[in-house]
Protein backbone atom coordinates (compact mmCIF):
# COMPACT_ATOMS: atom_id res chain seq x y z
CA UNK A 1 0.00 0.00 0.00
CA UNK A 2 1.08 3.36 -0.93
CA UNK A 3 2.15 6.28 1.37
CA UNK A 4 -0.20 8.43 -0.71
CA UNK A 5 -2.93 5.70 0.13
CA UNK A 6 -2.44 5.70 4.04
CA UNK A 7 -2.79 9.58 4.32
CA UNK A 8 -5.16 9.81 2.16
CA UNK A 9 -7.81 7.14 4.06
CA UNK A 10 -6.26 8.73 7.35
CA UNK A 11 -7.00 12.58 6.54
CA UNK A 12 -10.66 10.82 4.99
CA UNK A 13 -10.92 9.28 8.75
CA UNK A 14 -9.78 12.88 10.76
CA UNK A 15 -13.32 14.09 8.56
CA UNK A 16 -15.56 11.40 9.05
CA UNK A 17 -14.59 10.74 13.47
CA UNK A 18 -15.13 14.91 13.99
CA UNK A 19 -18.48 14.14 11.88
CA UNK A 20 -18.83 11.64 14.49
CA UNK A 21 -18.67 13.67 17.25
CA UNK A 22 -20.33 16.87 16.07
CA UNK A 23 -23.13 14.69 15.15
CA UNK A 24 -23.15 13.38 18.50
CA UNK A 25 -22.55 16.05 20.84
CA UNK A 26 -24.71 18.64 18.84
CA UNK A 27 -28.28 17.59 20.31
CA UNK A 28 -26.53 17.46 23.92
CA UNK A 29 -27.72 20.64 25.85
CA UNK A 30 -25.30 23.87 26.56
CA UNK A 31 -25.29 22.78 30.21
CA UNK A 32 -23.36 19.61 29.47
CA UNK A 33 -21.20 20.75 26.92
CA UNK A 34 -19.65 23.71 29.02
CA UNK A 35 -19.77 22.02 32.43
CA UNK A 36 -16.32 22.33 33.90
CA UNK A 37 -14.04 19.13 34.65
CA UNK A 38 -10.76 18.62 35.74
CA UNK A 39 -8.93 18.04 32.14
CA UNK A 40 -6.17 19.39 30.29
CA UNK A 41 -9.61 21.72 28.76
CA UNK A 42 -12.22 22.08 31.28
CA UNK A 43 -15.06 21.56 29.13
CA UNK A 44 -16.31 19.61 26.01
CA UNK A 45 -16.18 22.33 23.93
CA UNK A 46 -13.23 24.06 25.14
CA UNK A 47 -12.02 20.90 24.13
CA UNK A 48 -13.05 20.58 20.39
CA UNK A 49 -11.99 24.37 19.91
CA UNK A 50 -8.49 23.19 20.73
CA UNK A 51 -8.74 20.45 18.20
CA UNK A 52 -10.09 22.86 15.32
CA UNK A 53 -6.78 25.33 16.41
CA UNK A 54 -4.80 22.46 16.19
CA UNK A 55 -6.19 21.30 12.91
CA UNK A 56 -5.52 25.01 11.42
CA UNK A 57 -1.97 25.13 13.07
CA UNK A 58 -0.90 21.57 11.18
CA UNK A 59 -2.67 23.12 7.97
CA UNK A 60 -0.48 26.35 8.10
CA UNK A 61 2.11 23.96 8.21
CA UNK A 62 1.31 21.21 5.47
CA UNK A 63 0.22 23.59 3.27
CA UNK A 64 3.17 25.59 4.41
CA UNK A 65 0.87 29.20 4.18
CA UNK A 66 0.19 31.03 7.02
CA UNK A 67 -2.09 30.36 9.61
CA UNK A 68 -5.44 31.46 9.54
CA UNK A 69 -6.82 33.80 12.80
CA UNK A 70 -10.03 32.74 14.18
CA UNK A 71 -12.06 34.08 17.27
CA UNK A 72 -11.06 32.77 20.38
CA UNK A 73 -13.36 30.30 21.70
CA UNK A 74 -15.22 32.37 24.51
CA UNK A 75 -16.21 33.81 21.40
CA UNK A 76 -17.40 31.17 19.57
CA UNK A 77 -20.92 29.60 19.91
CA UNK A 78 -20.90 25.70 20.12
CA UNK A 79 -22.31 25.67 16.74
CA UNK A 80 -19.41 27.71 15.08
CA UNK A 81 -17.03 25.18 16.61
CA UNK A 82 -18.87 22.69 15.46
CA UNK A 83 -18.70 24.03 11.95
CA UNK A 84 -15.10 25.39 12.17
CA UNK A 85 -13.94 22.10 13.53
CA UNK A 86 -15.53 20.43 10.35
CA UNK A 87 -14.24 22.82 7.98
CA UNK A 88 -10.77 22.72 9.10
CA UNK A 89 -10.95 18.78 8.82
CA UNK A 90 -12.85 19.01 5.02
CA UNK A 91 -9.46 21.22 4.11
CA UNK A 92 -6.94 19.48 5.52
CA UNK A 93 -8.57 16.03 3.97
CA UNK A 94 -8.63 17.82 0.17
CA UNK A 95 -4.87 19.11 0.93
CA UNK A 96 -3.97 15.51 1.74
CA UNK A 97 -5.55 13.99 -0.96
CA UNK A 98 -4.34 16.61 -3.77
CA UNK A 99 -0.41 15.67 -2.45
CA UNK A 100 1.05 13.67 -4.21
CA UNK A 101 3.36 10.67 -2.54
CA UNK A 102 6.89 13.06 -3.20
CA UNK A 103 4.69 15.72 -1.96
CA UNK A 104 3.81 13.87 1.71
CA UNK A 105 7.47 12.94 1.32
CA UNK A 106 9.10 16.09 1.67
CA UNK A 107 10.04 17.70 4.98
CA UNK A 108 8.92 20.73 5.90
CA UNK A 109 11.48 23.03 8.89
CA UNK A 110 9.30 24.00 11.53
CA UNK A 111 10.65 26.47 14.13
CA UNK A 112 8.48 27.85 16.98
CA UNK A 113 8.89 28.66 20.58
CA UNK A 114 7.45 25.16 21.23
CA UNK A 115 9.96 23.05 19.19
CA UNK A 116 12.15 23.05 15.89
CA UNK A 117 11.78 19.95 13.81
CA UNK A 118 12.26 19.22 9.89
CA UNK A 119 10.13 16.14 8.89
CA UNK A 120 8.00 14.75 6.06
CA UNK A 121 4.36 16.45 5.56
CA UNK A 122 3.29 12.70 5.91
CA UNK A 123 4.36 12.82 9.57
CA UNK A 124 2.97 16.14 10.20
CA UNK A 125 -0.17 14.42 8.98
CA UNK A 126 -0.26 11.86 11.44
CA UNK A 127 0.25 14.33 13.88
CA UNK A 128 -2.75 16.02 13.86
CA UNK A 129 -4.76 13.72 13.51
CA UNK A 130 -3.23 11.25 16.19
CA UNK A 131 -3.61 14.55 18.23
CA UNK A 132 -7.27 15.06 17.85
CA UNK A 133 -7.98 10.90 18.58
CA UNK A 134 -5.98 11.82 22.32
CA UNK A 135 -8.24 14.83 22.85
CA UNK A 136 -11.23 13.03 21.90
CA UNK A 137 -10.74 10.25 23.83
CA UNK A 138 -10.63 13.11 26.45
CA UNK A 139 -14.07 14.46 25.33
CA UNK A 140 -15.41 10.78 25.62
CA UNK A 141 -14.02 10.79 29.62
CA UNK A 142 -15.46 14.32 30.08
CA UNK A 143 -19.09 13.54 28.60
CA UNK A 144 -19.00 10.29 30.65
CA UNK A 145 -18.53 12.91 34.11
CA UNK A 146 -20.86 15.00 33.44
CA UNK A 147 -23.47 12.28 32.09
CA UNK A 148 -23.15 11.77 28.63
CA UNK A 149 -22.83 8.06 28.42
CA UNK A 150 -23.91 7.48 24.61
CA UNK A 151 -20.74 7.69 22.87
CA UNK A 152 -20.42 5.89 19.33
CA UNK A 153 -17.42 3.73 18.41
CA UNK A 154 -14.84 5.80 16.23
CA UNK A 155 -11.90 4.24 16.20
CA UNK A 156 -9.92 3.73 12.88
CA UNK A 157 -10.38 0.54 13.03
CA UNK A 158 -14.12 0.33 12.85
CA UNK A 159 -14.14 3.42 10.35
CA UNK A 160 -12.60 1.14 7.76
CA UNK A 161 -14.45 -2.03 8.67
CA UNK A 162 -17.49 0.53 8.01
CA UNK A 163 -16.45 1.93 5.03
CA UNK A 164 -15.37 -1.18 3.40
CA UNK A 165 -18.89 -2.65 3.80
CA UNK A 166 -20.32 0.67 1.85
Amino acid sequence: MSLKKIMTNYADYNLWVNQQFVNWLSPKSDELLYAEVPSSFSTIVKTLDHIWSTEEYWFSVISENDMSHKKPENELSKEEIFAGLLNSSTKLKHLINSLSEEDLAREVKIINPWFECELPIADYLLQVINHGTYHRGQIVTIGRNVGITDASNTDYNFYNVVKNQK
